[in-house]
C-alpha cells in the first residue's frame, strides 16, 4: 500500500476507486522525488510493464544507432576536405547535438525503464530535462540556418551574400548561447523541470498552474517551435517556387535548342544545390514530426490537465529521442559528396545505388574532392 497518495488521512489510507487499490503510477518513486512530482499523477494507476519494455527496446536500439550514426557524420565531415565548407559546419553542429543528446538521454531512460520509475535522484533528473531542453533547442536553431543558407543560394542566387567560415561559426556560437540562456530559467524559479507522468524521464512543468510557471513555457513555445516552424514554411515556399520556377525555364530552353536536357556547369550546380534543398526540407520536416508530440503534451496540460496521463505523456520522449536518429540517415542517402566520401573512408556503411545519376553525383564529388586534395 502506498502511504504518498494524497487520498490519505493521518495514519489510514481511504479507499481507492482505481482497479489498482490505493497503487498508484507514483508509488515507486524515491522519497527524495516526490517533491518534484505533481499531484495531478497520483491518480493514475501503474503502468502496463510491457510499455516500459517497449520504450526501453526502443531506446537501446535508437540510442545505440544515433551515436554510431551522428558520429560517423561528424568524423566523415571533419575528415574530409571538400566536405569542410561553411555550409556543411551548420550539418556538423546539428550532428553534435544530436549526439549529445543521445549520449546523455538515452542510457537513464534506458535504466529508469528497467527499474520502472526514475531512481537516479532529484538533481539529475533535473539536468537530464535540461540537456534534452538544450540541444533540442540547438538543433532547431541549426535547422533555421540550413534552411536559411539553402534560401540565400538558391532564391537569391548571385545577389545573396555568401556564408562563410566565420559567418558560421558565429551562428553557431549564437545558437549554443542563446540555447543556454533559455535552457537555464527552470533552474531558477521560472518554470522547473519535474518527473514526467510515466516516471521514466524528466521535461518541463506543463502542470502547474499560474502564469510564473506557464508564462515561460508559453513564450519558450514561441522561440523553439511556432517561429522556426512558420519561418521554415516561409523559406521553403520561396525555395520551392524558385526551383520550380527554374525546372520550367531549363525545359523551355532545352525545347528551343531541340535538346532533351541542358547539361551545362550553371544547371549541374543549381541541380546539386536543388537536392541539398531537398535534403534539408526533409531533415527540418523530420524535426518536427519528433517535436510536435512534446508540444502538444506541453499546451494539453497547461490548457486540459484532465487529459494527460502517464501514456500520453511518453511519446514526446520517444518521438523526440528518435529525431536524433534520422539525420545520419538522410545525409547518408542525400547528400551525394557525403555518400561518395563515406564510400571511401568507410566502405561498409556506404550507401551505394543502381541508379545512374547518384552513380554520377558520386564519381563527380570524389573528382573534385582528389582535385582539391592534390
Amino acid at each position: 500500500m502506498s502511504w504518498n497518495n494524497p487520498a490519505i488521512s493521518g495514519d489510514y489510507a481511504l479507499p481507492s476507486t482505481n482497479p489498482f487499490g490505493n497503487y498508484t503510477v507514483v508509488d515507486t518513486v524515491p522519497k527524495e522525488l516526490l517533491h518534484m512530482v505533481d499531484a495531478h499523477w497520483y491518480q493514475f494507476p501503474p503502468m502496463n510493464p510491457l510499455w516500459y519494455s517497449l520504450v526501453g527496446f526502443f531506446m537501446v536500439v535508437m540510442g545505440t544507432l544515433s551515436i554510431v550514426g551522428n558520429f560517423v557524420v561528424i568524423w566523415v565531415f571533419m575528415n574530409t576536405k571538400s566536405l569542410r565548407t561553411p555550409a556543411n559546419l551548420l550539418v556538423v553542429n546539428l550532428a553534435l547535438s544530436d549526439f549529445l543528446m543521445m549520449l546523455t538521454n538515452f542510457p537513464p531512460m534506458v535504466v529508469s525503464c528497467y527499474w520502472q520509475t526514475w531512481t537516479l535522484g532529484a538533481f539529475f533528473c533535473e539536468i537530464y530535462a535540461f540537456f534534452g531542453s538544450l540541444y533540442g533547442c540547438v538543433s532547431i536553431w541549426t535547422m533555421v540556418w540550413i534552411t536559411l543558407d539553402r534560401y540565400n543560394v538558391i532564391v537569391k542566387g548571385v545577389s545573396g551574400e555568401p556564408l562563410t567560415s566565420s559567418g558560421a561559426m558565429a551562428r553557431i556560437g549564437g545558437t549554443w548561447a542563446v540555447s543556454l540562456a533559455w535552457c537555464l530559467p527552470p533552474f531558477f524559479g521560472w518554470n522547473r523541470y519535474v518527473p514526467e507522468g510515466n516516471m521514466t524521464a524528466c521535461g518541463t512543468d506543463y502542470l502547474t498552474e499560474g502564469m510564473t510557471s506557464q508564462s515561460y513555457l508559453f513564450i519558450y513555445s514561441v522561440w523553439v517551435y511556432i517561429f522556426p516552424l512558420l519561418f521554415n514554411i516561409y523559406l521553403y515556399t520561396f525555395i520551392i517556387k524558385a526551383v520550380a520556377n527554374h525546372e520550367k525555364q531549363m525545359r523551355e530552353q532545352a525545347k528551343k535548342m531541340g535538346v532533351k536536357s541542358l547539361r551545362s556547369e550553371e544547371s549541374q550546380k543549381t541541380s546539386t544545390e536543388c537536392r541539398l534543398a531537398k535534403v534539408a526540407l526533409m531533415t527540418v520536416s523530420l524535426w518536427f514530426m519528433a517535436w510536435t508530440p512534446y508540444f502538444i503534451i506541453n499546451y494539453t496540460g497547461m490548457l486540459n490537465k484532465s487529459s494527460v496521463t502517464p501514456l500520453f505523456s511518453i511519446w514526446g520522449s520517444v518521438f523526440a529521442k528518435a529525431n536524433a536518429v534520422y539525420n545520419p540517415i538522410v545525409y547518408a542517402i542525400s547528400h551525394p559528396k557525403y555518400r561518395a566520401a563515406m564510400e571511401k573512408k568507410l566502405p561498409c556503411l556506404a550507401c551505394n545505388t543502381d541508379n545512374g545519376d547518384n552513380i554520377s553525383e558520386t564519381a563527380s564529388a570524389a573528382t573534385t574532392e582528389k582535385a582539391e586534395s592534390s
